[in-house]
């Protein structure tokens, strides 16, 4: 079950921390793969639960960015691979 199901009373009260938020990557990460794998079997009904969890992860990652104060660094570790990359800088190949 996702994490992001949290009962109403303890809801507003979790510390969001660097591990929580990972937990939440790597958890939309198994969504994906799994919604991958349903859609190339055919079975495109089944992967409307697992597009609604991520999409609930996905929006409350996304509160947790707008909430969060712009000083911050952020969490991801993957800038120095983005610099290379033709399509994010405008270099050719």
């Amino acid at each position: 079950m996702s994490i992001v199901f949290v009962p109403k009373k303890l809801r507003g009260k979790a510390k969001i921390n660097q591990e929580t938020i990972q937990r939440l990557l790597d958890e939309n990460d198994q969504l994906i793969r799994c919604i991958t794998e349903y859609m190339q079997k055919g079975r495109a009904v089944e992967c409307v639960q697992y597009q609604q969890i991520l999409h609930r992860n996905i929006v409350y990652l996304a509160t947790i960015a707008d909430a969060s104060p712009d000083d911050i660094p952020a969490i991801t570790n993957c800038s120095s691979s983005n610099a290379s990359t033709p399509a994010l800088n405008g270099t050719p190949e």
